[in-house]
C-alpha cells in the first residue's frame, strides 16, 4: 500500500472502545462492511446526500473510505446515520469522520472496480452517460433511460399487491406513480420514481431477487416509457403526487383475494418488521433491504406502510417549531397534530389527515434544506401522536391542529388539489387585498430576511402575485412565516410553492 493512503491502525483503535471523536471532514471512515459488498452499495450510502468523489475499499478488513464533495454532505450523512445506522447485506455498518481530508487512490491495486463503480455513479447522477465495463462487472448497466421501470414477477405463488411494490422501490428513492397489470398470464408492473438515478439503483439491486423465499421473484428492465398516466388511485394505479384522482371502478385485484393478507403461512409478510433490525424479509431479499437503506430519508427502523404519521428528523433545534411545521406540511395536506420530542428537539412526528397526504409530504420534502440542515421526512413506527396528559411537561411541543382553520384541503372540489407543486424559489401570493402595492409586498418578504429577485402581480387578477426569493429554502422559511399574514381587516396573505418562475 502507498504512503498516500490512509493507515487504518490508528482508525482501528479509535473503533474499539471509546473513540475519539474527530472533526467533521468530508473522509468518512466505514467499518464493519460484511464480505461481498460492492462499491456501488458504499457509494450508494452517501449519494442521498450529496455527491461523492472518492472511495476506497479495504476488503480484507470490512472496512472503506468514502469521500464526500463537501463537509456539509459528510456532516448530514453522519448526522443521519449515527441514531439508526444503515444496513448492508443485513448487518449495520458504522460510519465516523476520518483524520483524511482527502482520500488519494491514484495507484491502488486492487481499486479498480471500485473506482469504476465510482464513475458510474457519479455519471448516472451527473448525466453523463460514459460506460467502463468494471461497473458492467460490479452488476449494472448505465442507464440511457429514464426513470420508469418494467416490473415482471415469476413464480407468482403468493399475492403482490401494489402496496408491496411501493414499499419494496420506495426503499430506493421516491415513487411517483404505479400501475399494475396481467400480460402474456404474466404479473407486471410499470413503476416510475422522481429520478433516473434511483431507477438504475433499484434495477441493479433488485432484478433476480425473491420476495418470499423461492417465488415472486423480480424481473426488471427499463421500460421505453417516459412517464406513465393514471388516471385512477386504487388497487391497480395509483399516482402518489395526486390524492385528487377518483377511485374508478377498480376492481379489487385478483390475486389479494386468493390468499390471506399476511401472505404464506410459515412466512414473514414481505418486508416484515423485526424490531430494530430494519426490514427482515424472509429469502432473497433479505440482504437487499440494505443497501436500500442508502435511499433518502428511510430510517432503518421502519414505518408502518398506510401509516398517516411522519417521522420528521435532522431538523434545527433552534429554529424549529410545532407551528412552522404545519404550515409547511399543510401545503400537501391538512395536518392534525404536531409534536417535537422533548428531549430530541430535531426530530418531530407530524400527523397528516391520511396516508396519501403523508406519501406526498415525503415526496415533497425528503432532503428539502430547512434552517441550514437537510430535513428527512420518513413514515413512521406511530400510528398517532398522543397529545400530553394533564400537568404532564411539553413546554408546548405538542399541538393538536385538527380543527385548524388554516386547513388547505378541507373542501374534496378545493383547487388546491390541482395546485400542489414541489418547494420552488417562486411563491404564489393570494388574497391580496387591493390597497397592498408592490413596495408593500416586497418590505414584508425582506423585513423577514428574503432577497426578492422579482415580483409580478397577476394581469386578471390583482389579488394574485408571483413572487419570486433568491433560493428555494428562502421561500421555505418566507411560506412559513408569512402564510396567513394579516393585513388587518381580516384579510389574510395566502402562500403557495409555484411551478412558474418570473
Amino acid at each position: 500500500m502507498s504512503n498516500s493512503t490512509p493507515a487504518t491502525d490508528n482508525e482501528k483503535k479509535k473503533s474499539k472502545g471509546s473513540r475519539l471523536p474527530c472533526s467533521p471532514s468530508r473522509v468518512l471512515h466505514i467499518r464493519q462492511i460484511p464480505n461481498g459488498v460492492t462499491g456501488a452499495e458504499v457509494v450508494s450510502l452517501g449519494l442521498p446526500f450529496g455527491k461523492v468523489t472518492n472511495l476506497l475499499m479495504l476488503r480484507g478488513k470490512g472496512q472503506a473510505f468514502l469521500e464526500m464533495a463537501s463537509v456539509d454532505a459528510a456532516v448530514s450523512m453522519v448526522n443521519y446515520y449515527t441514531p439508526a445506522p444503515p444496513h448492508l447485506h443485513n448487518q449495520p455498518v458504522y460510519i465516523q469522520y476520518s483524520n483524511y481530508k482527502e482520500l488519494r487512490t491514484d495507484n491502488q491495486h486492487n481499486q479498480a472496480r471500485p473506482q469504476a463503480a465510482l464513475q458510474g455513479v457519479n455519471a448516472v447522477q451527473h448525466g453523463n452517460l460514459g460506460i467502463t465495463n468494471a461497473l458492467a462487472a460490479e452488476g449494472g448497466v448505465l442507464p440511457s433511460h429514464g426513470s420508469v421501470l418494467r416490473i415482471v414477477v415469476e413464480n407468482v405463488f403468493y399475492p403482490v399487491t401494489l402496496d408491496i411494490l411501493y414499499q419494496i422501490f420506495s426503499k430506493f428513492g421516491f415513487v411517483l406513480k404505479i400501475v399494475m397489470f396481467h400480460k402474456n398470464n404474466q404479473f407486471q408492473a410499470l413503476l416510475q420514481y422522481a429520478d433516473a438515478t434511483n431507477a438504475y439503483y433499484a434495477k441493479m439491486s433488485l432484478d433476480g431477487h425473491s420476495i418470499y423465499s423461492g417465488c415472486c421473484t423480480l424481473r426488471i428492465d427499463f421500460s421505453k416509457l417516459t412517464n406513465l398516466t393514471v388516471k385512477y388511485n386504487n388497487d391497480k394505479s395509483r399516482d402518489f403526487t395526486r390524492i385528487d384522482l377518483p377511485f374508478g371502478d377498480g376492481q379489487r385485484t385478483v390475486e389479494t383475494s386468493l390468499s390471506t393478507p399476511f401472505g404464506p403461512p410459515g412466512f414473514a409478510p414481505p418486508l416484515g418488521f423485526h424490531q430494530g433490525t430494519g426490514p427482515a424479509v424472509p429469502g432473497a431479499l433479505g440482504p437487499l433491504t440494505v443497501t436500500t437503506s442508502a435511499a433518502p430519508g428511510h430510517m432503518t427502523i421502519p414505518g408502518i406502510p398506510g401509516n398517516s404519521v411522519l417521522l420528521v428528523s435532522n431538523l434545527n433545534p433552534e429554529a424549529i417549531t410545532p407551528y412552522g411545521l404545519f404550515i409547511l406540511f399543510g401545503v400537501y395536506g391538512d395536518v392534525h397534530r404536531v409534536k417535537i420530542m422533548f428531549k430530541k428537539r430535531g426530530i418531530a412526528l407530524v400527523q397528516m389527515a391520511d396516508a396519501t397526504q403523508a406519501q406526498l409530504a415525503i415526496n415533497y420534502l425528503n432532503g428539502q434544506r430547512l434552517y441550514g440542515r437537510v430535513m428527512h421526512a420518513t413514515l413512521s413506527k406511530y400510528q398517532t401522536i398522543q397529545l400530553p396528559r394533564e400537568g404532564q411537561e411539553d413546554k408546548g411541543l405538542t399541538k393538536d391542529y385538527s380543527n385548524s382553520p388554516l386547513h388547505r384541503f378541507k373542501n374534496p372540489c378545493s383547487k388546491n388539489f390541482q395546485n400542489i407543486f414541489p418547494p420552488s424559489a417562486t411563491l404564489h401570493l393570494s388574497n391580496i387585498p387591493p390597497s397592498v402595492t408592490v413596495d408593500d409586498l416586497k418590505n414584508l418578504f425582506t423585513s423577514k430576511g428574503s432577497t426578492v429577485k422579482g415580483f409580478k402581480f397577476f394581469q386578471k387578477d390583482c389579488k394574485m402575485a408571483l413572487i419570486q426569493l433568491g433560493s428555494v429554502e428562502e421561500a421555505v422559511h418566507a411560506l412559513i412565516e408569512l402564510h396567513n399574514h394579516d393585513f388587518g381587516e381580516n384579510q389574510h396573505l395566502r402562500v403557495s410553492f409555484s411551478k412558474s418562475s418570473i
